[in-house]
């Protein structure tokens, strides 16, 4: 079976954390979001996969490769212009043009059960079945108005107040027949939400809609990522220690994924599920709380408190300062008793002096240095970066 990732967005709604790497090599529990999804693939029996690519298109490749590793093949198709989701497919028509296959965004975290949604598809004879999910708040995604026979009879996307008729939510998982590149142009941007789906409907032919159980998101905001993290956290099954591993007089309870080259101070509290990398060295006194993840090359000081945050590679945070719910992006310097609140995301490469309190759900471009003692209460902007921060 075939599937398309679509990996060519800037994913500006994540900046700070995507202007050292594309969207879909956000780390999930360490491991780039898009190596999740191919193994997921891989899992559900597509194994012909074909990856659209844009922005840092290099970083991806080089995560995935032919994908042997994986189980799996893997063409790559790159645009040299942004061609839209639907255009983006279009362009990768020769790869796909001969069976029905899946369409999938690279920033999805997922369970779902795809090859279900392939059998449904076959058997319903529609151009197009569309993954969907009932959600609270689907002001930020297409929606659907779907009858009892799975059929879809309206579709919008983003709608605005007094549009949301539906809470059936496009999770952006497309099972398509080869046909529908007749419907799409070429060289033009062009999108499946917008563009697509709109005019098959207009024209009266079928689109179907398949409700999927199980856990889904797109990585597209700090907020999704943060959520996506700790779902995947929830399903860690034990404890597991990949290598050498020093501890004295620590209080440990699992789930953890622990890897290589791991110490833990003396009177130190981990309490999982925890993910930490390797070469990590966790001070005395510590406490680091559930749903945390510390990559690789990490150094968390004496009587410091790690609460459900997520800290990317080579970061060091000093002594008695408290991450509550935090991103911290790779080589950023955090120093002592400093507080770095709920929903606050750091880029890399970022130095924070001793004293420092960071307020909830700021962002803080790369490379900018905080002064020691600082309050922090509206977002840093680095001026020689793009400082856009919505979009794909």
């Amino acid at each position: 079976m075939k599937a398309c990732i679509m990996c060519g967005g800037e994913g500006t709604r994540l900046r700070p954390l995507t202007f050292e790497r594309p969207k879909p090599s956000i780390p999930i529990l360490n491991k780039p979001s898009v190596v999740h999804l191919v193994e997921h693939l891989a899992k559900e029996g597509f194994t012909d996969i074909v990856v659209t690519l844009g922005y840092m298109a290099e970083m991806i490749e080089m995560e995935l490769g032919d994908g042997r590793m994986f189980g799996v093949h893997i063409d790559y198709v790159y645009e040299d212009e942004r061609l839209g989701t639907a255009g983006g497919v279009k362009n990768a028509e020769e790869l796909l043009r001969n069976e029905p296959f899946i369409v999938l965004g690279g920033d999805h975290v997922l369970n779902l059960n795809l090859r279900e949604m392939y059998r449904f598809h076959i058997m319903a004879d529609s151009l197009v079945t569309i993954g969907l999910i009932s959600i609270d708040d689907p002001r930020e995604f297409g929606i659907a108005d779907m009858d009892v026979n799975n059929r879809i009879h309206r579709f919008l996307e983003k709608p605005g107040p007094g549009e949301i008729f539906s809470n059936l939510a496009s999770t952006g998982i497309y099972m398509c027949n080869p046909e529908i590149f007749d419907w799409i142009p070429s060289n033009t941007k062009y999108d499946f939400a917008k563009d697509l789906f709109p005019a098959i409907l207009a024209k009266g032919k079928k689109i179907n809609g398949l409700l999927v159980s199980g856990q889904w998101t797109d990585v597209g905001s700090p907020a999704a990522y943060r959520q996506a993290q700790r779902w995947m956290l929830e399903f860690l099954p034990e404890t597991t220690i990949g290598g050498h591993f020093k501890t004295k007089d620590a209080r440990i309870k699992g789930p953890l994924r622990v890897e290589h080259n791991v110490s833990i101070g003396s009177n130190s509290a981990i309490v999982g599920p925890i993910v930490i990398g390797e070469n990590v060295t966790i001070g005395d006194n510590v406490l680091i709380g559930p749903y945390t993840v510390i990559s690789a090359n990490c150094v968390i000081k004496d009587d410091s408190r790690i609460l459900s945050a997520y800290i990317f590679n080579d970061v060091t945070v000093g002594e008695n300062s408290k991450i509550s719910g935090s991103i911290i992006d790779k080589n950023t310097v955090i120093g002592q008793n400093c507080s770095l609140e709920n929903g606050t995301v750091i880029g890399p490469k970022v130095t924070i002096g001793d004293n420092v309190t960071i307020h909830s759900n700021i962002k803080i471009w790369p490379k900018m240095t905080i002064r020691k003692g600082s309050r922090v209460s509206e977002d840093l902007i680095n001026p020689k970066l793009d400082f856009s921060d919505n979009g794909s």
